[in-house]
């Protein structure tokens, strides 16, 4: 099996010609052998969307409204909460509180007029994602969750979309460019155009299967090097620009690995998996994305976890069940759950968690018999992990999906 070809054909042609002021503005770009002019009016004519106005989102949207990408796309349903602050740069102080689709807009337009922002403050599901995804030249995957991901590929590759991938975890990162139905420079293109040359890798053939739930912290339980969110997020950028514009060698069949202790790169060479069918439908169910990364129970399994309304509907009967926090005390502290009873969740892991079983045994034995315990956590795993060993000791324990509510 050999590798992809190292050239890939721009994505977007140059259409009008570039104002006074954007010759100004550009003009670093502008000098640069195989960019220049027609590199330049190639990306005001780009339609870029970003997934995720995050810690990887925000750096990229940043520098691609810097680079003067014409239409700039922005995926989040969330909003700025205080602890994004210290690694989501597109976001201020005053931004706290409100929608991160919004902040971030805000953040592109001060920084250059010249971009058109397409607000899409939404969560990504099968009956909005085509729609969403449509229409534009390359997708930014900044998604800080593993269904998000594996649902974009697989939208993209119906699509035929390239997907500039990130991730982040603690103090390393990860970078590639997928794209199913790549379009290569042949050695005649020159003469003859663009040549394709069969399917390219994915993000389902590298990562065929999700890792099990709990396995890979999220920033709020591991952690994340917040200036490490700038380095992944502008090299997700660099490879959205030389995507748009046919300028250097893309990331198309490779992988960089970041580990910004070191400091070091590394790079592993990937390839379309020959076994595997391509995408052509989502796959089904509203939470198929999430039972497939194991994040819900089939309808035919019992799971102790409920929605955020089912919890404070419990948390309002009577007698009320208990709330129970199993994040650490720094983070109830930095973040409180009112009424909430805070007991880590490495104290009912016993050994696992590097604790004695006895103090996870005092701790069970703690939690009430008679009522419900409702268990939260910043993200749902932990509190999961939590209640099924709880339920295990005879508890009517139930974990919220999705964390905090």
């Amino acid at each position: 099996m050999t590798s992809t070809p190292d050239r890939l054909a721009p994505l977007v042609d140059p259409v009008r010609d570039l104002t006074d002021d954007e010759v100004a503005r550009y003009a670093r770009h502008l000098a640069l052998p195989g960019l220049g002019p027609d590199g330049q009016r190639r990306l005001a004519a780009a339609r870029v969307l970003v997934v995720g106005a995050g810690g990887l989102g925000s750096p990229a949207l940043l520098y691609l409204a810097a680079a003067g990408v014409g239409t700039l796309g922005i995926v989040d349903d969330d909003v700025v909460d205080v602890t994004n602050l210290q690694r989501q740069v597109a976001h201020g102080q005053s931004d706290v509180g409100t929608s991160k689709v919004a902040s971030a807009r805000a953040a592109v337009g001060e920084l250059n007029v010249h971009v058109d922002v397409v607000e899409h403050p939404v969560r990504l599901d099968q009956h909005n994602v085509l729609d969403v995804l449509r229409g534009y030249d390359v997708v930014l995957d900044g998604a800080d969750n593993f269904p998000t991901r594996y649902l974009v590929s697989d939208a993209a590759e119906i699509l035929g979309l390239p997907v500039v991938w990130g991730s982040i975890d603690r103090f390393d990162g990860q970078v590639s460019v997928f794209w199913g139905a790549p379009r290569y420079l042949g050695p005649d293109a020159g003469a003859q155009g663009p040549t394709v040359t069969g399917r390219g890798p994915t993000y389902r053939d590298v990562f065929p299967v999700p890792p099990p739930p709990g396995v890979v912290p999220d920033c709020a339980t591991g952690g994340v090097l917040g200036a490490m969110c700038g380095t992944i997020g502008a090299a997700m950028a660099t490879e959205a620009v030389k995507l748009v514009t046919g300028v250097g060698r893309t990331l198309h069949g490779r992988l960089a690995v970041y580990d910004a202790l070191g400091p070091q790169w590394r790079e592993l060479t990937v390839l379309p998996d020959p076994t595997r069918d391509p995408v052509t439908d989502l796959l089904p169910g509203d939470d198929a994305y999430a039972t497939f990364c194991g994040l819900r129970a089939p309808a035919t399994e019992a799971a102790p976890r409920i929605t955020p309304t089912e919890a404070a509907a419990l948390l309002a009967a009577d007698p009320p069940a208990l709330l129970l926090d199993v994040r650490e005390e720094w983070e109830a502290r930095a973040r409180p759950v009112e009424g909430a009873r805070v007991v880590p969740s490495g104290t009912f892991l016993g050994q696992a968690a590097g604790r004695p079983d006895d103090v996870a045994r005092a701790a069970l034995a703690d939690l009430p018999a008679q009522r419900p315990v409702v268990v939260v956590c910043s993200a749902g795993v932990r509190s999961a992990r939590v209640a099924e060993v709880a339920r295990a000791a005879g508890v009517d324990a139930r974990s919220v999906v999705g964390g905090l509510f």
